[in-house]
Parts: structure tokens; C-alpha cells; sequence
């Protein structure tokens, strides 16, 4: 493994207005190609973890860098990590008035500003690696849940990204759709791409995870390789979180 740093959170803390501090003196950093799988209780701060990451939520103190571009408050760094950072949510968020197709070109043509033949041939191939090329000319409500989550993964992939981070990807589908998305995920980590997945799949978690953070209050209670982890947590929360789970 390539232990080229491409992610550094420093003491990075986030109070919501109501008083919830969602981080505290939170800090991490992720190398190159590797997978952290980020879980914990609802609540614990791993979605605003990686909504400061990306610049969605601004952070109250703390410093995070990603890829030697420093996340601060120039319009052009935010800019800047915005396209290198796709980010896939719980919801799909596509735009139901475009075809799987449109939705996959838009940003392509708008942020790399690719010709539309060049993103059209992007857009393809894209739709082939997650497996639904044919229905690249239906639009969103035609599609089934996982169906459209793979959209919104081929949509984040089209921009080349350094980095992916997964919100809870697969919380939002039944059951029976929840192995196609997964599916598509694993490939992206097979193939070297960076990750941080906050899920409650256990299972990918175990397979596809390097390490595994388990996140409480804000703080990271334990991190370490998805071996250790499962087999022998340390932490008092960590062992009575995975029994209540596994």
C-alpha cells in the first residue's frame, strides 16, 4: 500500500446551533487508496464528518487538507476539492427532469468543461462499469432505488475524483438492492480508488474496509485494520457496539 498521505483532518470541531457538538477535536488522516470505513451510533458525527470534508459543512476550528489543497475559506481551494472529492448520500439526489444520461454529463460539461461527445463517451463508459448502460436514456423515476444509486456513484465517478466518500449509501434501499450497490463500491476499492464509507454494513466493512473507525460523541473511541477490529476491539463501547450489531 501507498502510504502517501492524501487526507489530513486536524482537531477539526463542529457545534450545530441547538448545542450538538457533532465533532470534538476530531482528527484522521487517510492515504492513498485506502479504505476507511467509518461507523458508530446514529448521531455520532460521521455524516457531518464528511460534510466538513468536502466543504458542505463549515467547520468551527481545525485544519483539513486534502491532496496538498488546504480546505479554507478561498472560494478557488473550495472549488478546487470540490472536484476532487465525489461524494454518493443516502438520498440519490438526481435531477428527476434529466436522463440518466444528462444527469451523468452535466457537471462533466459545466466543472471540466468537457465538449459534449467527450462526456457522452465518459457518461458510457461509466454506466457500464456500474452496470446499467441500457438505461442510460430512462429517467430517474423509472429506475429502481439501487438503480439510481448507481447513477449517483457513476455520476461522482465522472468527475475523476482523488477521493470518494459514501453517506450511508446503501440505508435508503431494500434489502434485496443493497449487494448491486455494494458490488459497484468493492470494484471502486479493488481498483486502488481512495475511500471513506460511513455505513452500517458490517459485512463490506469487513471485506473491503483497510481500517475501520468507530466514531462516538464526536470523537473517534477506537480505529484499527478490519481484522483486529472485529476480532479484538479494545474499547469497552466498541465491544458493546459490535454485540449489539454483529
Amino acid at each position: 500500500m501507498n502510504h502517501e498521505q492524501i487526507i489530513t483532518v486536524a482537531h477539526v470541531s463542529k457545534t450545530f446551533p441547538n448545542g450538538v457538538a457533532a465533532l470534538q477535536d476530531f482528527s484522521l488522516t487517510v492515504n492513498r487508496r485506502e479504505v476507511v470505513v467509518v461507523i458508530g451510533p446514529s448521531g455520532s458525527g460521521k455524516s457531518t464528518f464528511l460534510r466538513c470534508l468536502n466543504g458542505l459543512e463549515e467547520r468551527d476550528s481545525g485544519f483539513i487538507e486534502i491532496d496538498g489543497i488546504p480546505l479554507d475559506h478561498h472560494k478557488k481551494h473550495r472549488l478546487e476539492i470540490r472536484k476532487e472529492v465525489g461524494m454518493v448520500f443516502q438520498s440519490f439526489n438526481l435531477f428527476p427532469h434529466l436522463t440518466v444520461k444528462q444527469n451523468i454529463n452535466l457537471a462533466q460539461k459545466l466543472v471540466r468543461k468537457k465538449s459534449e461527445r467527450e462526456a457522452v463517451g465518459m457518461t458510457m463508459q461509466l454506466l457500464e462499469k456500474v452496470g446499467i448502460q441500457e438505461k442510460a436514456d430512462s429517467y430517474p423515476a423509472q429506475l429502481s432505488g439501487g438503480q439510481q444509486q448507481r447513477v449517483a456513484i457513476a455520476r461522482a465517478l465522472a468527475m475523476m475524483p482523488k477521493v470518494m466518500l459514501f453517506d450511508e449509501a446503501t440505508s435508503a434501499l431494500d434489502p434485496e438492492m443493497i449487494g448491486e450497490v455494494l458490488d459497484v463500491m468493492k470494484t471502486l476499492a479493488r481498483e486502488g480508488m481512495t475511500m471513506i464509507v460511513v455505513t452500517h454494513e458490517m459485512g463490506f466493512a469487513r471485506e473491503v474496509g483497510d481500517r475501520i473507525v468507530f466514531m462516538e460523541h464526536g470523537r473517534i473511541v477506537e480505529e484499527a485494520d478490519a481484522g483486529q477490529f472485529f476480532t479484538a476491539p479494545k474499547h469497552e463501547r466498541t465491544q458493546a457496539f459490535l454485540s449489539q450489531i454483529l
